[in-house]
């Protein structure tokens, strides 16, 4: 089965727009990697200011692939949660999370909806 990887991303008020702005240019910068199966933005309703980046990748080694390869590029330039929408050089801009972790889960069951 496949693996999940949550990052939680503490995003204050003030930097919502920003850090939702920068997923949405990011736009095509995973799906393409091998393994990957699925990505979710998570805004927070009530009772947090931590947003969810949810992915879920065929294999540890895919995720692991991706993080040293396309990820790292990405962030180096800046990326969605800790840099730049990436326009050109100059100064990287403020990240808009103040605080992140990432937990990792293995998926052991699993359900779509039933056809028809």
């Amino acid at each position: 089965m496949s693996i999940v990887k949550i990052n939680a991303l503490t995003v204050p008020d003030e930097q919502r727009a920003v850090l939702e702005q920068r997923f949405a240019s990011r736009a095509g910068s995973v799906e393409s990697s091998d393994g990957f199966e699925w990505f979710e933005l998570l805004r927070p309703v009530e009772g947090t200011d931590q947003y969810l980046v949810y992915t879920r990748w065929r294999s540890e080694e895919d995720f692991q692939a991706w993080m040293d390869g396309p990820m790292k590029a990405a962030h180096q330039g800046g990326g969605a949660a800790g840099g730049a929408g990436g326009e050109g050089g100059g100064e990287r801009p403020k990240p808009a999370a103040t605080g992140s972790s990432v937990w990792s889960f293995e998926v052991v069951q699993q359900a779509a909806p039933k056809q028809g």
